[in-house]
C-alpha cells in the first residue's frame, strides 16, 4: 500500500469522525457522547505516530501501522489454535501435547483412525515387537541409585521431575509438583535455585542440584559453604544431590538474577542479599578440572551422609568426558549417576544462539557417554539418567536403550500441571500460572487438583512404558536393547540404534569422538 495514501486515508478518517461526533454533541444525540473517546483517541494516536521518531513503520502509516503488531503479537495463537496440525507444533506438536493432558487428567487415552505420521519419511522411528509379548509390572519399573561408595542409595522411578526452580516456576507450581512427586513416589529435581519451603511442604523426595552460584549452599562471597551445605543435604526429602556443569538449552551460559526478582523470600532460599542483581557464573568456583570436580562430589557424598552424588552435562566435547573416565580410574572416585541433558532441553529463558546452535543432542550424547563408560569399565558403578524432550512411555523406551537407567521430564510435567506451550515462559506473563511470580496469575493453579493431575501423567506413563517393554519382550529396563529400535534414515533405508549409535572404535580399539566418525 502506497504509505501516502493510507496516511491521508486515516487523516480523512479522523476528521471525519471528529466532524460526526462535534455534530452528534451539538444537536444532543447520545451515540455522539459514546464516540467521543474513540475519535479522541484515535485522532491523539495518529498525531503521535507521525511524529514520533522510534518507529519508521509507524511514522509511515501512523494508526495503520498498528495493525502490523497486533497480528504479530497474536499470531502464535493464530497459528497454535487455528492453522497448526496435530502433527507440526515445536517444541511439542498438539498430538504430544493432547496425550500428557489426557494422561494428566486420567482420560481416555486411545486415538482413532490410525497412525498421523508419514511413515516413510526419514526420522521415523518405532520399536520391534515379539509374536509372544510378556507382562511387565509397573510398579516393578524402577532402579536403585548408589554404588559401593554410597550408604543411602535411593530406588529411583524410571521417570522423574527435572530441574526446574522456584523464582523460575511459582510456588503453586512447585507445590503441586512436589505434591505429586509424593504422591506417585517419583523424584522432583529442586533446580539450582535451592529448596524453598514448597519443595518440603508435601514431603517428596528432593533432587538437590547445586549449580555455579551455589544457592542454598553458599557463604557471604558466594562460595561453597561446606557447614550450610551439610545441614540442608540431612533434610530426609532430601534423596540425591546433582552437580550441575551445564544444561542443554544454554550450555557453558552463566545467568543473572535480576534485582527486581530477587525478593526478601527468594533472597533467603539462596543465601544472597535481596534487592541485588546475583551472578550465577558460567563456571564453578570450587573446582577447576576433572580431578578436583571428583574430589569435590565426593566431599558432598561426606557431608550429606553418603547419600548418592553425581553430575549433569550437555556434552560438549568428548574427548573432556573422556578425561573425566580417567580421572575416575586414576582416583577411584565414581560418582553415583551421571545427568546427559540434550541439546534440545527447554529453559525458561535462553539466548537464541545458545539454544539452538551448541551443545549435542540427547541420542548423540547418551550413546557416547555410555559407550564411553563401558569402554573404561566404568558403566557397572554409574547410573544414568537422561533428558530432554521425554514425555511418552517411548521417549522413555528410547533412552533406555541407548544405555539410560531412568530419565526426567521438564516440559511433560508442565504440560501435566495446564501448561498450554504460550512459549510466554521468560515473560512473567504465563498465562497458566506455571512459570511466573504474578500472585494474580499463578493463583489460578489449584494445588489439590494440579498434584492429582501430575500424579496421573506419571502414573499413566509408566503404565504405557511397561505395555511397550511387554509387546516388544522386555522383561525389565536393563533388557531394553537398542537393536530393537528403529529409524528410517531416507526413503528406502531402515537403520537400528545399535547400528546408529553402537561404540566406533579405532584400529587401536579407543573409542573413536563423534568429529572423527566421519573420517574413519
Amino acid at each position: 500500500m502506497n504509505h501516502r495514501i493510507a496516511r491521508w486515508a486515516v487523516y480523512f478518517l479522523c476528521l471525519v469522525l471528529d466532524i460526526t461526533v462535534a455534530v452528534g454533541i451539538y444537536r444532543g444525540y447520545l451515540s455522539g457522547w459514546i464516540l467521543l473517546p474513540v475519535a479522541v483517541g484515535l485522532t491523539i494516536l495518529t498525531l503521535y505516530d507521525r511524529f514520533q521518531r522510534t518507529h519508521a513503520l509507524l511514522r509511515n502509516y501512523p494508526a495503520l501501522g498498528r495493525l502490523r503488531y497486533l497480528l504479530e503479537n497474536i499470531r502464535p495463537e493464530m497459528r497454535q489454535y487455528f492453522f497448526e496440525s496435530d502433527t507440526d507444533g515445536r517444541p511439542f506438536s498438539r498430538r504430544q501435547r493432547s496425550v500428557v493432558y489426557q494422561r494428566a487428567k486420567d482420560v481416555k487415552q486411545t486415538v482413532a483412525f490410525g497412525a498421523l505420521a508419514d511413515m516413510y519419511e526419514p526420522g521415523y522411528e518405532w520399536a520391534s515387537h515379539t509374536a509372544f509379548p510378556v507382562k511387565v509390572k509397573a510398579e516393578a519399573l524402577r532402579v536403585t541409585i548408589g554404588n559401593e561408595q554410597c550408604s543411602q542409595p535411593y530406588n529411583a522411578s524410571l521417570l522423574n521431575i527435572s530441574a526446574m526452580s522456584y523464582g523460575a516456576l511459582s510456588k503453586t507450581a512447585v507445590l503441586s509438583l512436589n505434591g505429586g512427586a509424593q504422591m506417585g513416589e517419583f523424584a522432583h529435581n529442586t533446580g539450582e535455585g535451592g529448596i524453598s519451603p514448597y519443595h518440603l511442604e508435601n514431603g517428596g523426595a528432593l533432587i538437590w542440584q547445586i549449580g555455579t552460584g551455589y544457592f542454598g549452599c553458599r557463604d557471604e562471597s558466594g562460595n561453597f559453604s561446606p557447614a550450610v551445605f551439610e545441614a540442608a543435604a540431612a533434610a530426609p526429602a532430601v534423596k540425591m544431590i546433582e552437580l550441575k556443569l551445564s544444561q542443554g538449552a544454554k550450555p557453558g551460559k552463566g545467568g543473572v538474577l535480576p534485582a527486581a526478582k530477587n525478593t526478601p523470600e527468594i533472597a533467603a532460599i539462596r543465601k544472597v542479599k535481596p534487592g541485588v542483581s546475583v551472578l550465577s557464573p558460567a563456571a564453578h568456583t570450587a573446582f577447576s578440572n576433572e580431578y578436583e570436580m571428583l574430589a569435590f562430589l565426593q566431599q558432598m557424598r561426606k557431608l550429606s551422609g553418603g547419600k548418592p552424588v553425581g553430575f549433569k552435562l550437555c556434552v560438549g566435547r568428548a574427548d573432556e568426558f573422556e578425561r573425566i573416565c580417567t580421572a575416575m580410574i586414576h582416583t577411584g572416585i565414581y560418582p553415583d549417576f551421571i545427568t546427559v541433558d540434550g541439546a534440545e532441553g527447554g529453559t525458561g529463558a535462553a539466548p537464541l544462539e545458545f539454544t539452538d546452535s551448541i551443545g549435542m543432542p540427547l541420542y548423540d550424547a547418551l550413546a557416547m557417554v555410555v559407550n564411553m563408560l563401558k569402554h573404561y569399565d566404568l558403566k557397572k558403578h554409574i547410573r544414568i539418567m537422561a533428558s530432554g524432550k521425554i514425555i511418552t512411555g517411548f521417549d522413555i523406551m528410547k533412552v533406555l536403550a541407548l544405555g539410560a537407567d531412568a530419565a526426567y521430564s521438564a516440559r511433560g510435567m508442565m504440560l501435566a500441571l495446564g501448561c498450554i506451550q504460550a512459549l510466554q515462559c521468560d515473560s512473567g506473563s504465563c498465562p497458566v500460572g506455571v512459570a511466573t511470580q504474578d500472585p494474580t496469575l499463578y493463583r489460578g493453579v489449584n494445588v489439590a487438583d494440579k498434584r492429582i493431575r501430575v500424579a496421573n501423567y506419571h502414573r499413566n506413563t509408566i503404565y504405557a512404558l511397561a505395555e511397550l517393554m511387554g509387546a516388544c519382550g522386555f522383561t525389565s529396563a536393563e533388557k531394553v536393547q537398542p537393536e530393537a529400535m528403529f529409524r528410517r534414515v531416507t526413503r528406502t533405508d531402515i537403520r537400528s540404534y545399535a547400528e546408529i549409535y553402537g561404540p566406533r572404535l579405532s584400529k587401536a580399539g579407543a573409542p573413536l569422538y563423534p568429529e572423527q566418525i566421519a573420517h574413519n
